[in-house]
């Protein structure tokens, strides 16, 4: 069974983005994650209509750690609600796929090594 997963998050600029990244990555919460700047977001915020641009996080990472993934990601966010997408994947390059579970460790082989 294949337990790496795509997380899809947002963030408002680079320098928070990126400190984010690093924070999952050091973390062992992630085992990459792209940032695609300048994207543009159009959404209904409090019952009116926002436009901001953005900063986009995928993240790769596995299914036991969503959950310290997610409370990571939201104690180091600016937003109120942060986005927290999570993508199983049908399929990929089974070397890739490898790595992401041997880079990232599950919460349970985390707190043995401490």
């Amino acid at each position: 069974m294949n337990d790496a997963r795509i997380v899809l998050s947002t963030a408002g600029s680079l320098d928070e983005a990126e400190r984010i990244a690093s924070a999952l990555v050091e973390q062992h919460l992630a085992a990459c994650v792209n940032l695609i700047p300048q994207i543009k977001s159009i959404y209904r915020w409090q019952g009116q209509m926002e436009e901001a641009s953005e900063v986009l996080l995928i993240i790769k990472t596995t299914a036991p750690c969503l959950d310290a993934l997610e409370s990571t990601l939201r104690s180091l966010h600016s937003y109120t609600i942060p986005e927290f997408l999570v993508l199983d994947l049908a399929s990929g390059s089974q070397a890739y796929l490898n790595w992401i579970l041997e880079s990232v460790e599950s919460p349970s082989t985390a707190s043995k090594s401490d």
